[in-house]
């Protein structure tokens, strides 16, 4: 309806907002596919208190000043992985005391300019070089198969698109194969088995690699929630960095902000997470990307 000048009326404004809005959702409602389904390399260790156990799992970081501190700790690995598609060791990693943020308000990694000119005074937020990890070598066998050292197996993920939202999610506290289990424990009894009296196996690590189409403008994030370690590589360089052994806590990247990145072409997004630490195991992540499953990493391997 239209006022007497011809401007249309604020109910009028209101009811085309509501059919916008209408619009929005039922566009979420009908696009992609209702799940993606994700294939990634799991890897089971001691702990390291085991015979054969691994020096990284079970172990209470330190900060600083050498006293044992749980926390995130940044700067362990390199900003790009390695000609193998790895990780690469860079520290013994930082603790962070507080996270930076985007204009959204999300935690983000810390920008990398500022973080590799200033290593150790990140506004405060970073200390100096702590002990989350042991070495270059014992982190190399993270996500690598090394026989008397870990032992691997395939894991499927399922992301499920949300109807409402249209964001694709898999959380350990919903998802039907884990909701029972009181979180993340995708090898319960299996490989190495359960650790101690807890009923669960706590030490293992999990990568997967995907790809997606980068579309400029289009709101494409990324976000993990969980413990402990955790690295996400978009185009082989690091975007997200939640290292340390910590309760959950939470990272997004955004993907307009990689300004490498060109409207249309198709990139590989890699992930790697480690599980080091009873007593939880958190893993949620939430994504507006397509992302379409890939072979899985090299694995030399796999347990049978």
């Amino acid at each position: 309806m239209r006022n007497g000048s011809g401007h249309l009326t604020s109910a009028a404004l209101l009811a085309l907002a509501g059919l916008v809005a209408l619009g929005d959702r039922a566009a979420a409602q009908q696009a992609g596919p209702e799940a993606i389904v994700l294939t990634g390399i799991i890897r089971d260790f001691k702990a390291r208190e085991l015979p054969g156990g691994h020096v990284d799992f079970q172990w209470q970081p330190r900060d600083k000043d050498n006293k044992g501190m749980f926390g995130h700790y940044m700067n362990i690995v390199a900003d790009e992985l390695d000609s193998e598609g790895k990780p690469v060791f860079r520290s013994r990693g930082h603790r962070v005391t507080r996270q930076w943020t985007d204009g959204h308000g999300r935690n983000m990694i810390s920008p990398r300019d500022y973080i590799n000119s200033r290593p150790g005074d990140v506004a405060g937020a970073m200390q100096s070089e702590g002990h989350a990890v042991h070495t270059a070598q014992s982190f190399s066998q993270w996500f690598r198969d090394q026989p008397g050292v870990n032992i691997s197996k395939t894991l499927q993920i399922t992301l499920r698109r949300d109807p409402n939202t249209g964001h694709y999610v898999f959380d350990d506290r919903t998802d039907p194969q884990f909701a029972s289990l009181g979180g993340f424990f995708p090898i319960n009894g299996d490989l190495y088995g359960n650790y101690g009296n807890t009923g669960k196996n706590f030490h293992f690590t999990f990568e997967l690699g995907t790809q997606f189409v980068y579309r400029r403008n289009a709101g494409q994030v990324f976000t993990f929630r969980g413990d402990d370690d955790v690295w996400v590589f978009v185009d082989n360089k690091l975007v997200i960095d939640l290292g340390g052994v910590h309760g959950a806590i939470e990272q997004s990247i955004d993907l307009d902000r990689l300004g490498w990145l060109v409207d249309g072409n198709t990139y590989h997004l890699r992930f790697f997470f480690s599980e080091r630490h009873t007593t939880e195991a958190n893993f949620r992540i939430t994504t507006t990307l397509e992302l379409r499953d890939i072979a899985i990493p090299v694995s030399a391997a796999l347990y049978d």
